[in-house]
């Protein structure tokens, strides 16, 4: 028994079903991921612009301690006391009626200190111990600029 092979094969022709499964496969992939992105109105951004306020806004007045490189030590370039006095009673004084009026402004006493590089670090704690007893604790610290 011999099978015949027909070599006049038909022409089967174009076959429509494969092509509806992979539009349908390619569909399905863009409903998928069209679940994934993120709406730009669902973000949480603003933008910079203005703020209307209804109370004026009350800038703080930064005092500036210099402390030079023989140990001068100057309130807003006022100097106080000598290089050789440890415990600054000027400066003490002044920085104690500095805190009284800032607390009666309801203001917050905000002090920079800028050491010299050359200056010593003990001098840097008299000022520290200064501050101390006036009660401000709000210091910033920085190094002087070079000219």
């Amino acid at each position: 028994m011999r099978l015949q092979i027909n070599s006049h094969a038909e022409n089967v022709g174009f076959q429509i079903a494969p092509m509806i499964d992979v539009v349908f496969v390619i569909m399905l992939f863009f409903m998928v991921m069209a679940g994934a992105v993120k709406i730009e109105n669902e973000l949480n951004t603003q933008l910079p612009g203005t703020a209307a306020t209804s109370t004026s806004t009350d800038f703080v007045d930064e005092q500036i301690i210099t402390i030079s490189d023989i140990g001068e030590v100057s309130l807003n370039d006022e100097p106080f006391d000598t290089p050789q006095s440890k415990e600054l009673p000027e400066l003490r004084g002044t920085l104690m009626r500095l805190k009284q009026n800032a607390d009666a402004a309801k203001t917050p006493a905000v002090v920079t200190i800028i050491s010299d590089e050359q200056a010593k670090y003990s001098r840097t704690v008299d000022v520290l111990d200064a501050l101390a007893v006036a009660k401000i604790d709000n210091v910033t610290f920085t190094v002087a600029e070079e000219e």
